[in-house]
C-alpha cells in the first residue's frame, strides 16, 4: 500500500474501474442485518491512523458503531454491501464494503469518510461528506489505496487534483448508499440506543455498600 497519496495511473485506472461497476440502483435480497454496540480501543483503529486530518489520541478511547448489511442476489458482481458508522469524542468515521461474489482480482472495494465530532451524526449523514480513503483489496497482490493527504510540518499538501474525479465518484457512491441503506434514519436512531445501555453512575453523594468483616475464623 505504498504511494497512497499519489497512486501510479494504472492503479488509479483500477480503482475508477472498480467503482463504475458498483450498482447505482442495486436490487437487495431479502436478507438484512443492523447491528450497534460500542468498543473500548486500546489503540486508534486503522481507519484513523490513516486519516491524518483527524484528532487521535494516545489514550483508550469508546467508540459507539452502527452497521447495517445488504446481501445482493446472484449474478450481481457483489454478493454483500456493509455500511458502518463509528463515533467517539473526536471523529465520526463512515465505512462503506462491497465484497465481490466470485473474486478473480478484486475482492472488495471500500470507501471511507470522516468528519469531526464537534458536530452531530446527524448532521455529518445529511451533508455530503467527501471521502477520504479508498481501497481495493486485491487477491493475491497487495492493495491498492488512494487517500486524501494533507500537508504537515509546514509542508504544503501533495497535489492530488488528478484524482479528484475519483474522489468524487466515491462521494456519490457514498451518499447515494446511505439512502439506499436508510442510514440517515437507522444510524442516529441505533446510537440514540446505545446510548441508553451505557451503565448507570452513581448519584451524587450516594455511598458505596459496605461489606461486612468475614466473621471471626472463616
Amino acid at each position: 500500500m505504498l504511494n497512497v497519496c499519489s497512486p501510479s495511473a494504472e492503479e488509479k485506472q483500477e480503482i475508477s474501474s472498480a467503482l463504475a461497476k458498483i450498482p447505482r440502483q442495486p436490487q437487495f435480497s431479502t436478507d438484512f442485518e443492523v447491528a450497534r454496540g460500542r468498543s473500548t480501543m486500546e489503540a486508534s483503529p486503522e481507519f484513523l491512523q490513516a486519516a491524518t486530518g483527524g484528532q487521535v489520541t494516545g489514550e483508550a478511547e469508546t467508540a459507539s458503531w452502527v452497521r447495517i448489511r445488504h446481501e445482493l442476489p446472484a449474478p450481481a458482481m457483489f454478493s454483500t454491501v456493509q455500511y458502518s458508522f463509528s463515533t467517539d469524542s473526536k471523529n465520526m468515521v463512515e465505512t462503506l464494503v462491497f465484497r465481490v461474489r466470485d473474486p478473480k482480482d478484486v475482492m472488495q472495494v471500500s470507501i471511507e469518510d470522516s468528519a469531526s465530532a464537534v458536530t452531530t451524526p446527524a448532521a455529518m449523514l445529511a451533508a455530503s461528506t467527501p471521502s477520504s480513503r479508498i481501497k481495493l483489496e486485491r487477491f493475491g497482490k497487495s492493495s491498492v489505496v488512494l487517500a486524501r493527504c494533507y500537508g504537515s510540518d509546514g509542508n504544503p499538501p501533495p497535489d492530488q487534483s488528478a484524482y479528484q474525479t475519483v474522489f468524487q465518484t466515491a462521494t456519490d457512491v457514498m451518499s447515494s448508499y446511505r439512502g439506499l441503506l436508510g442510514a440517515r434514519r437507522t444510524v442516529p436512531d441505533e446510537l440514540t440506543r446505545v446510548q441508553g445501555a451505557s451503565p448507570a453512575k452513581p448519584k451524587a453523594g450516594s455511598k458505596p455498600i459496605a461489606k461486612k468483616p468475614p466473621a471471626p475464623g472463616g
